[in-house]
C-alpha cells in the first residue's frame, strides 16, 4: 500500500488532501501542531490507514517505516494568522521545511511543497507567470509569510539539486470551499460569515483591488496531478477569472440572500494590489485548469459556513 505524509493535514487544504489520498488507496499520516488546523477536520478518518500525529514539523520529524511522497502543507496562511504568528509562520517555512525535505530524501520519497502567490508580493507583472521573481516587502508584515516561502522554495530546489529529491512547488492562489475556518479572516471567509449574519460586509480600500479564486476540489486536483508529474520548478495553480474584492463581497452577499451594505476600512500594509495566475505551465504540462466557476462554488461553500456558524453559536 503507498503511503504518504502530509504536515498541515489538518488545515483547510491539507484536510481536502488527505481525502483524497484516502480515496486513492494511500496510508496517510498526518501531522499537524494544530495552530491553525482543527483536529474536527480529519478526525471521521482516524483508523487503520490514517494517523493524526500532533507534532510541531520545526522539531525533528520521524516516521518509521517506508513513504512514497512528504507533502508539505504546514504554515499560516491567511493574513490574520501569520501577523498573529510571525515568529512560528517563518520557522516552518525555514526550519519545517528543513525538516519535511530531510524525511522525503531519507525515504526517497517525491516532494510537494505548497507555495504561494504571495512569493510574487505585490506584482508589477499582470497576470503573474512562474519566471516572474516577484516584488516583495522583505521588512514589512506580511514579509513574514512571502519570504518564508520564498525561502521554503529556494531549499526545495537546493535538495533537488544537490540530493536529487523530486520536488514538486504548487505557488498556491486563492481558494475558497468547506472546512475554512470561519475566522480566517481572508476576504471569502469574512465576507461569508457578514453575510449570513446579516452584517455589512468589510471592504479594505475602495474594493477596487482584485484577487482569483478557485475552488478547493479544482485546487486538489491541480495538486494531485503536479505530485505525480515530472514537471520542474513552480507551477501557478489557481483560477485565471479575475474579480474585485468589491464584486467578491456582492456575489456572497447575493448568494446568501442578505442586503448589500458594506463598510470600507483602511487598506492593510502591502495589500497587493492586483492577483491572477497565469497557467500556461499547468494547462500545458498537467493538463489542468479551473473547472468549477465562481457562483457554483459559492452556492457548494455557504452551507459549510451556516452549519460552521450554527455550531459556535
Amino acid at each position: 500500500m503507498p503511503r504518504a505524509v502530509i504536515t498541515g493535514g489538518a488545515g483547510f487544504l491539507g484536510s481536502h488532501l488527505c481525502r483524497r489520498l484516502l480515496a486513492e488507496g494511500f496510508d496517510v499520516v498526518c501531522m499537524d501542531r494544530l495552530l491553525t488546523g482543527r483536529a474536527a477536520n480529519v478526525e471521521d478518518l482516524v483508523g487503520e490507514h490514517f494517523r493524526l500525529v500532533n507534532v510541531d514539523v520545526t522539531d525533528y520529524v520521524h516516521v518509521s517505516g517506508p513513504v512514497d511522497a512528504v507533502l508539505h502543507f504546514a504554515s499560516p496562511a491567511s493574513p490574520i494568522d501569520y501577523l498573529r504568528y510571525p515568529i512560528q509562520t517563518l520557522k516552518v517555512g525555514a526550519l519545517g521545511t528543513h525538516r519535511a525535505l530531510g524525511l522525503a530524501k531519507d525515504k526517497g520519497a517525491r516532494f510537494l511543497l505548497a507555495s504561494t502567490s504571495e512569493v510574487y508580493g505585490d506584482p508589477q507583472v499582470h497576470p503573474q507567470p512562474e519566471t516572474y521573481w516577484g516584488h516583495v516587502n522583505p521588512i514589512g508584515p506580511r514579509g513574514v509569510y512571502d519570504e518564508a516561502k520564498r525561502f521554503a522554495e529556494a531549499l526545495a530546489m537546493a535538495y533537488q539539486r544537490t540530493h536529487g529529491v523530486q520536488v514538486r512547488i504548487a505557488r498556491i492562489f486563492n481558494v475558497y470551499g468547506p472546512n475554512m475556518r470561519i475566522d480566517d479572516g481572508r476576504a471569502f471567509c469574512t465576507f461569508a460569515v457578514q453575510a449570513l449574519r446579516g452584517e455589512p460586509l468589510t471592504v479594505h480600500g475602495d474594493g477596487s483591488q482584485t484577487r482569483s479564486l478557485a475552488y478547493v476540489d479544482d485546487m486538489v486536483e491541480g495538486f494531485w496531478r503536479l505530485l505525480w508529474s515530472d514537471v520542474d520548478g513552480p507551477v501557478n495553480l489557481g483560477n485565471p477569472e479575475e474579480v474585485t474584492i468589491l464584486e467578491l463581497a456582492t456575489m456572497v452577499a447575493e448568494a446568501a440572500g442578505a442586503e448589500v451594505r458594506v463598510a470600507y476600512h483602511p487598506r492593510p500594509v502591502d495589500d497587493p494590489e492586483v492577483r491572477r495566475p497565469d497557467i500556461s505551465r499547468a494547462r500545458e504540462l498537467l493538463g489542468w485548469k479551473p473547472t468549477v466557476p465562481l457562483e457554483e462554488g459559492i452556492r457548494r461553500t455557504l452551507p459549510w459556513f451556516r452549519r460552521a456558524l450554527e455550531l459556535d453559536q
